[in-house]
């Protein structure tokens, strides 16, 4: 079976995800030893053999909805947002701070995926919103990615999760080039979810005991307050812009 963790996962936070698998499989009484963490996401959210895992609102549904099953939605207890939801913060430097986001979709606007709700989806219905569109865009791969380029001034604006976010300014000293000019209306969180042929009930029973269980240290690293059950239709009720 395989479990992942990789969301949220960086050497700061590493040793809690392993904490809080370990205490989910406590709970379930099976699974595998340790965190899968050499594995292509798309590889392991398709898997038969996927016990656990956490994915995006787009892929989920867009996708993915089809061939897993929902677990639950973690809490991450962000200020001014419903439990179990989060937004995107768009980003510049902050030597341009000032800027309005039309004049920012005047320059390269860096994204890490296509199918990610927090750096494409979300910042993308914000600005049609606005009836603005970036001008040119920079995919990079990675939250952290979009980040640094905006840092180093390879692109003007990007857009992060609010918990990418939160781990960037505390362990990123790139983080104190950046300004947050604006944030996107709240969505359902990164569900968790499982195979096709588990016990999805089970399974958020034991992840609802182990974040329980956690330290108050593990808990404050993750930024988990807990779980919530957001039903499916809640995430597929989300829109999808049309794809750079």
């Amino acid at each position: 079976m395989i479990a992942m963790l990789g969301m949220y996962d960086r050497p700061e936070t590493s040793a809690s995800n392993d904490r809080l698998w370990s205490a989910i499989r406590n709970e379930l009484g099976h699974g595998p030893e340790s965190l899968t963490r050499d594995m292509d996401f798309w590889e392991v959210w398709q898997s038969p053999d996927l016990l656990f895992a956490q994915t995006c609102g787009m892929p989920y549904r867009t996708s993915l909805h089809r061939q897993v099953q929902l677990v639950g939605t973690p809490n991450y207890a962000l200020p001014d947002c419903p439990a179990g939801h989060y937004y995107s913060v768009i980003i510049t430097h902050m030597d341009v701070g000032h800027a309005t986001l039309s004049e920012l979709c005047q320059g390269t606007f860096a994204y890490n995926e296509p199918l990610s709700q927090s750096g494409w989806a979300a910042p993308v219905n914000h600005l049609q919103q606005m009836d603005l569109t970036p001008t040119k865009r920079l995919q990079t791969g990675a939250h952290y990615l979009s980040a640094m380029a905006v840092a180093e001034k390879r692109a003007d604006f990007a857009a992060l999760d609010a918990l990418t976010w939160e781990l960037i300014r505390r362990y990123d000293d790139f983080a104190q080039n950046l300004h947050v000019v604006a944030r996107t209306n709240p969505t359902p969180t990164l569900p968790y979810i499982t195979g096709p042929k588990q016990n999805p009930a089970e399974i958020r029973l034991a992840v609802t005991k182990a974040i329980s269980a956690l330290s108050g240290e593990d808990r404050a690293i993750l930024g988990l307050n807990g779980l919530e059950y957001i039903p499916p239709s809640a995430y597929l009720a989300v829109p999808t812009p049309p794809l750079p």
